[in-house]
C-alpha cells in the first residue's frame, strides 16, 4: 500500500496537468468548434517544457502510454457483429478492402517519397482506420526509435487537419457526384479520418446519411484490433536476438476484442456502453495531450514536406478507392 501511495504521488502532478490540458481542449472544442484532439496536441506542445520537469515528467509519460491503451481498449464497446449485417456484405468488403488497400498503397508511396516504412505504416493506418486513435494505437506497438514521438504527433496533427477539411469538402463532392443519402453516408464514413468529423459531415447532409456514415466509420474502427495485432506479431518476429520482445498479443487489443464480443452478444447494458465510451474518449484526449507535451515543435518541423505529401497522397487514394467503389456497388 505504501508503494502504491508513493507511485501515485509521483504520477499525480504530470497526470493532473495532462488532464487539465485535455479539459481545456474540450472547452475550446465545445465553445469554438475546433477539433478537440487538435486542440489537445497544440496546447500540449505549448507546454512541452513541463515534460522536462522532474516532478511532472513521470505522470506525463504514464498518461501518454497507459491512458492511450485504456482508451483504445474501451473503444470495443462501440463495436458489434450486427453492424456488418446491417450494412451488407458488398459494402463491408469495400470498406475493409479500402483499409488494406490504403495501408498497402502507403508502403508504396513511402518508397516514392523517401520515407521509412514504419512512418508509412503509422500514417497509412491513421488515414485508413480512425485517425488519431489509430495512430496512437499503432505507435504503441512499433519499436522505439529516434523521432518516433515526433512522427506520431505529426501524423495526428495532419490527419486531424485533413479530416476537418474533408468534413467540409466531401459532402459537397458527394452531391456533385450524384450520390444518394445511402451512398453519401458510406462515402463519408469510409473516407473521413476521425469519428467526430464523420458525424459532423454525415448529419450536415441528413439524419439518414449521418446514421450510415457513423455505422461505416465504426466498422473501420473494428479493423484497428486486427491491424495492431498483425503489426505486433511482425515486430515481435523481427526483434533482434536478445532484445526485449513486445507481448504476443497486446493487452489493450485483447480488451478491445473482449468488449466488442460482449457488445455483440448484447451483454453490456446501454448505460455502461455510454459510460465506457465517455471514459475512452477522455483517456484518448488526455493521452494525446500528454504526447503533445513530450513533443518539441522544432523537431516536429523536421519531418518535412515529403511527409505531408505522403499523408495527402494516402487521403486522396482512399477517397478515390471508396468513391469508385460506392459508385459501382451503389
Amino acid at each position: 500500500m505504501t508503494r502504491l501511495a508513493e507511485q501515485s504521488r509521483t504520477l499525480f502532478p504530470g497526470l493532473a496537468l495532462a488532464v487539465l490540458v485535455a479539459m481545456a481542449a474540450q472547452f475550446l472544442s465545445e465553445h469554438y468548434g475546433a477539433p478537440a484532439m487538435l486542440m489537445a496536441i497544440l496546447l500540449g506542445i505549448a507546454l512541452q517544457f513541463l515534460s522536462e520537469e522532474p516532478r511532472s515528467a513521470p505522470g506525463i509519460g504514464f498518461a501518454s502510454r497507459m491512458l492511450l491503451r485504456i482508451g483504445v481498449a474501451l473503444l470495443g464497446v462501440r463495436i458489434s457483429v450486427g453492424m456488418v449485417q446491417e450494412l451488407g456484405l458488398g459494402l463491408f468488403a469495400l470498406i475493409v478492402g479500402g483499409v488494406f488497400a490504403t495501408i498497402g498503397a502507403s508502403l508504396a508511396f513511402a518508397w516514392a517519397t523517401g520515407r521509412d516504412r514504419l512512418f508509412a505504416f503509422l500514417s497509412g493506418g491513421a488515414v485508413a482506420i480512425c485517425g488519431a486513435s489509430a495512430a496512437m494505437a499503432i505507435a504503441s506497438v512499433l519499436p522505439r526509435r529516434e523521432g518516433g514521438e515526433r512522427d506520431l504527433i505529426f501524423t495526428v496533427v495532419s490527419v486531424t487537419m485533413l479530416s476537418t477539411l474533408a468534413m467540409i469538402a466531401y459532402p459537397i463532392l458527394a452531391a456533385r457526384l450524384g450520390f444518394d443519402a445511402r451512398q453519401t453516408g458510406v462515402f463519408l464514413g469510409g473516407t473521413i479520418h476521425d469519428v467526430a468529423q464523420v458525424v459532423g459531415a454525415g448529419y450536415s447532409v441528413s439524419e439518414e446519411t449521418g446514421d450510415i456514415a457513423t455505422l461505416v466509420k465504426l466498422i473501420r474502427v473494428t479493423m484497428l484490433a486486427p491491424i495492431v495485432l498483425v503489426a505486433a506479431l511482425v515486430m515481435r518476429r523481427r526483434a533482434p536476438q536478445g532484445a526485449a520482445r513486445p507481448p504476443l498479443v497486446p493487452g489493450f487489443v485483447l480488451g478491445f476484442l473482449a468488449l466488442a464480443a460482449l457488445n455483440s452478444m448484447q451483454l453490456l447494458p446501454g448505460w455502461s456502453i455510454e459510460a465506457l465510451s465517455a471514459v475512452s474518449r477522455w483517456a484518448l484526449l488526455t493521452a494525446i495531450a500528454a504526447v503533445g507535451m513530450k513533443t518539441s515543435l522544432r523537431k516536429l518541423l523536421d519531418v518535412g514536406g515529403r511527409a505531408i505529401a505522403l499523408l495527402t497522397a494516402q487521403t486522396v487514394f482512399l477517397a478515390l478507392f471508396l468513391g469508385l467503389g460506392v459508385a459501382l456497388i451503389g
